[in-house]
């Protein structure tokens, strides 16, 4: 039992690392990408600002979904019943 519940933890902890982790690089990465979009042709911000809101967005709402699970896995573990 004890094996099963650290285990769970490590790999929540594993999980939330990794996505924030994933998510940060992405985001700068597209932060820079659409910087220099916009330095390059000044007249599209509107739609670059717009399309870079839409997925972080996206990527928002994604990571509640991990944090529902997360919360799901810590709380009702499907492996210690």
């Amino acid at each position: 039992m004890d094996t099963i519940l650290s285990a769970t933890a490590t790999s929540l902890g594993w999980m939330l690392g990794l996505a924030f982790l994933g998510i940060g690089i992405g985001l700068g990465i597209m932060g820079a990408k659409a910087a220099e979009a916009i330095g390059r042709n000044p007249e599209t911000k509107k739609d670059v600002v717009s399309g870079i809101l839409v997925v972080a967005i996206i990527l928002a709402v994604l990571l509640l979904l991990l944090f529902a699970f997360i919360f799901f896995l810590m709380f009702f573990n499907p492996m210690t019943v």
